[in-house]
């Protein structure tokens, strides 16, 4: 009787050691090693789809516990409505304790539908553009953020589906330009990076009309300013070493999308296949160097790590 109760006694203590190590191994998964100034994460296009929006929150924890913020680039809805707005916050709000305290929404063209009706109305048009701000947080869909000294400025279209903008592109205005070149200045440090969102590409007119109406106007505001690093989204082009163009005044990047990927096929219809990867980007700063890496979530492999500015 007494062999019975220690052995079961060492099973027990054996089980609780091992439990302990397994322990330990799961939060030393989940610890920051980043020695950065700055660490956050872009994910572009969830479009509604909680589930894979849950995935990435959960895959981006294990990177980085400590990330500093987390930018959704836009079509964070797949229409402007309530219920989807709601769902969107509740797996904020499920997940909170996995995710950075400053989480930055930024508007895209989707916020602007409703599918069940036709062309905004001007009236339309506001309504959407209010529960994106009461979503957001924000007065206007052009809005700005310093995140641990670091100048994180946001862009957004100001009309969408109506009879002055159509369905895939973003309108700026003049009053919105305007802005963006007085935030720009604002506390400049020369080499100093300065992080720029905005959902739809500076290719107007090049890809089907997707884009921005004012892309010249953006682009020759941020031309004065080699530290800034614009990203944009929209496309759901697939991410790799190519999507960060250097060759230019200012980087741009491509954020990849979390709801789908297009991928080139000829043989598929429009030359272009879904496919069902959760894409996104992880950004660590120190000092004036800024690293991108590319992440594919659903696989939880890298894609890709690149320097895209340094001082």
């Amino acid at each position: 009787m007494k062999i019975k109760v220690v052995i079961i006694s060492i099973t027990i203590i054996f089980i609780s050691v091992l439990s302990g190590v397994h322990i330990f191994k799961h939060k030393s998964m989940t610890t920051a090693a980043s020695n950065a100034d700055l660490t956050f994460a872009v994910l572009g296009d969830i479009h509604g789809n909680t589930k894979n929006f849950e995935t990435a929150i959960k895959d981006l924890h294990k990177i980085n516990s400590n990330m500093n913020a987390i930018v959704l680039n836009g079509d964070t809805v797949d229409q402007g409505l309530d219920k989807q707005y709601d769902s969107v916050k509740n797996v904020v709000n499920k997940n909170r304790n996995l995710l950075p305290k400053e989480i930055i929404k930024n508007m895209g063209n989707h916020e602007f539908f409703d599918y069940s009706k036709g062309t905004n109305s001007p009236e339309q048009v506001q309504g959407f553009l209010n529960k994106y701000l009461e979503f957001a947080g924000e007065e206007k869909v052009y809005h700005d953020t310093w995140v641990k000294g670091y100048h994180f400025i946001s862009l957004g279209s100001e009309d969408g589906n109506s009879e002055t903008t159509d369905m895939i592109t973003a309108f700026v205005s003049n009053e919105q330009l305007k802005w963006f070149e007085e935030k720009l200045a604002e506390s400049y440090e020369k080499e100093k990076p300065i992080f720029v969102f905005l959902h739809e590409p500076l290719d107007y007119g090049m890809r089907d009309g997707r884009g921005v109406k004012q892309s010249e106007q953006v682009r020759q505001i941020l031309s004065k300013y080699p530290e800034a690093i614009l990203f944009s989204s929209h496309m759901h082009r697939d991410i790799n070493e190519s999507s960060a163009a250097l060759d230019q005044p200012f980087t741009t990047i491509q954020t990849g999308a979390i709801d789908y990927t297009l991928i080139p096929d000829a043989n598929s219809e429009g030359g272009r296949r879904r496919e069902a990867y959760i894409k996104g980007l992880y950004v660590e700063v120190k000092g004036n160097k800024v690293v991108v890496k590319g992440r594919n979530i659903k696989d939880k492999q890298w894609i890709f790590t690149k320097e895209v500015a340094k001082g």
